[in-house]
């Protein structure tokens, strides 16, 4: 591991420069192609797309974004058990890098292949890279919130440029060649950490040792009781298709995956809460770990409508036009990532700058649902102004991004950060895999309200949005100190 005062990084492990580039192309590949998926499903067939109807689309983007991180359980527990992180992150680096290749071909069946492909490589990567960045620093580094603040400004470098490149390749010149930009950004991002990996020094390098695996056992059962209920599924599902009782169609496949997200959720809590070798000390804060996982839940299921509700809110009621320059819808969705860029190293440098006197874990969890949920209630606004058929202006979009970001500093690095903190050692990546599924969860809720849109009123929409959130915020801030409790010392 490498050591505490290693500060060759602005100040932090040199390490952390091959982890920032590498997500920084990762996240380009996939907010790249993020910006364009909704847009293309439901283009007409005569400028490229496919044609398809909101419900539909939004159907197969939910299915795909809570796949993408539903199989980041299984990812993270591969890498525990067989591959070690730093292996896991190469393999699926690479299978992302052909999924985007295989988007890129003109036939929709490779176009669905793609899909797959790209959901397999996430898998393997995200719950990883994120766990070699803990290992970084020692438990009680006090750098590492802000170094996960940093590693997440990486990720959202790569997020601003994507839209801007491929959202304007694939909207004004070819649908294809957009995703197809997508892949080789994830091809620089392989070769990048191919030729760093030296400065990890030994972080994910190997699995964890047997004689540290008490767990194994379970998590064998765990997944593989999991693995067969999927199977069971995806046969019954093949079989009324098969013999005509119930046509295969993407809203049919999203219900089944809903069916399937809460079963294992279930099975995962369960086994968390009541089975496995636990001391005290860890059953109390995987108790905290469920209570944070529930409150992401409903902050992803608000904050992940950028790239399907927001999407078609821009694409049909902003009037994207700045200077005479009528730009691409895909463009508003660099607006998060750039106010990240341009907040993160502020938000870092607070929360070093308040030491202990900073708000804990839960407490800026809570914050990060009322301004995402604020930032909805600008939306209501903005969707009330174009209710008749009128576009309004960007700034609404701008606002709304702007809050959003807020939230999501307040949020996300700090749930890497906490699951670290609070995972046991010896499932480390099992349990950032858990973190990744509460993203699936929200994707999989956010893409069902947003297969509302149209058939529900807009401002409607977003006020269910906005109320959820900032409901939620406020129960959280009534249960910080117990759930403070529950995390035996850690912030």
């Amino acid at each position: 591991m490498t050591r505490p005062q290693d500060t060759r990084f602005f100040g932090h492990p040199v390490g952390l420069s091959t982890l920032f580039f590498t997500e920084l192309w990762e996240r380009f590949g996939y907010y790249g192609m993020r910006a364009l998926l909704i847009l293309f499903m439901v283009a007409p067939a005569s400028t490229g797309g496919l044609g398809m109807d909101v419900m539909t689309a939004g159907s197969i983007y939910g299915l795909y974004t809570a796949s993408v991180y539903m199989v980041s359980l299984p990812g993270g527990w591969l890498a525990d058990c067989f591959l070690g992180q730093r292996k896991a992150v190469l393999y699926g680096g690479i299978l992302i890098a052909l999924g985007y290749l295989l988007l890129a071909a003109p036939d929709v069946r490779i176009f669905y292949a793609g899909l797959c492909v790209v959901v397999c490589g996430t898998g393997l990567l995200k719950p990883n890279i994120s766990t070699i960045v803990g290992q970084l620093y020692s438990p009680a580094d006090p750098r590492r919130d802000a170094g996960f603040s940093i590693f997440y400004m990486g990720i959202n470098l790569g997020a601003t440029i994507a839209p801007l490149i491929c959202g304007y390749v694939g909207q004004r010149i070819n649908w294809h060649l957009g995703f197809a930009l997508s892949g080789l950004g994830m091809t620089f991002g392989v070769i990048q950490y191919w030729l760093g990996r030296r400065h990890l020094a030994d972080a994910g390098l190997h699995p964890v040792p047997a004689a540290n695996l008490a767990a194994a056992a379970s998590q064998r059962r765990l997944l593989r009781n999991a693995l067969l209920g999927v199977v069971a599924i995806g046969c019954a599902l093949a079989f009324v298709h098969l013999t005509g009782l119930l046509p295969l169609t993407p809203v049919l496949l999203v219900n089944a995956a809903g069916v399937v997200l809460l079963a294992i959720v279930v099975a995962l809590f369960a086994w968390m809460l009541l089975g496995g070798d636990w001391t005290p000390v860890e059953r109390k804060r995987l108790g905290a770990i469920l209570v944070l996982f529930v409150a992401a839940s409903i902050f992803w299921a608000a904050y992940e409508q950028a790239g399907s509700s927001l999407s078609l809110f821009a694409e049909r009621s902003s009037n994207n036009v700045v200077l005479h320059f009528n730009f691409p819808a895909s463009w508003y969705q660099s607006l998060n990532s750039l106010f990240i860029v341009a907040l993160a190293p502020l938000i870092a440098w607070l929360w070093i700058r308040l030491g202990n006197r900073q708000p804990s874990s839960p407490a800026k969890f809570a914050l990060g649902l009322l301004f995402v949920g604020l930032g909805f209630v600008v939306l209501v606004f903005g969707a009330l102004l174009s209710a008749h058929g009128a576009r309004v202006s960007p700034l609404f979009l701008v606002l709304t991004y702007l809050l959003h970001t807020i939230g999501e500093l307040c949020l996300s690095p700090v749930g890497l950060s906490a699951i670290t903190k609070l995972a046991p050692a010896r499932v480390g990546s099992f349990m950032m895999g858990v973190w990744f599924i509460s993203i699936s969860i929200g994707d999989y809720l956010g893409a069902r309200l947003t297969s509302f849109y149209g058939a529900l009123p807009v401002p409607v929409l977003f006020g269910i949005a906005a109320s959820t959130s900032i409901l939620a915020g406020i129960a959280l801030f009534l249960i910080v100190r117990p759930v403070t409790r529950l995390m035996g010392g850690v912030r």
